[in-house]
């Protein structure tokens, strides 16, 4: 059905794709005051990780790949943020914390070594 593209070989993609459909999932239980707040730039910030990581995989040249994964995994640490941010509310009642602490730090080094390996 979708074009099998450059991007979806990457496995901090498919990572980043699940931890986005995850974070659209806990975000449902959120409070409804807080659903074109907090609920709705978590859901922003995780897209933004895994567009940017298929932004750069599109890129030719290797600065401008490298660039997208920064940015994607600038984004990440915005989300870690905003996930702190809504545990300490109690927003994450019944959210295995070190289940999301585990996937961003998963996220975090497979973008540190695709940066890496980008240089080279």
């Amino acid at each position: 059905m979708y074009l099998k593209l450059k991007h979806k070989s990457l496995r901090v993609w498919h990572e980043a794709m699940d931890l986005t459909y995850f974070i659209f999932s806990i975000t449902e239980d959120f409070p409804r005051r807080v659903h074109y707040g907090l609920a709705s730039h978590l859901r922003k910030t995780a897209t933004s990780v895994v567009s940017n990581i298929s932004e750069g995989a599109s890129r030719s040249s290797t600065k401008e790949r490298r660039r997208f994964y920064e940015i994607a995994r600038s984004s990440l640490v915005e989300l870690d943020t905003q996930l702190e941010i809504s545990q300490r509310a109690g927003y994450l009642k019944g959210v295995d914390e070190k289940e999301i602490s585990d996937r961003l730090y998963k996220i975090f080094m497979l973008l540190t070594r695709l940066m890496e390996a980008t240089n080279k």
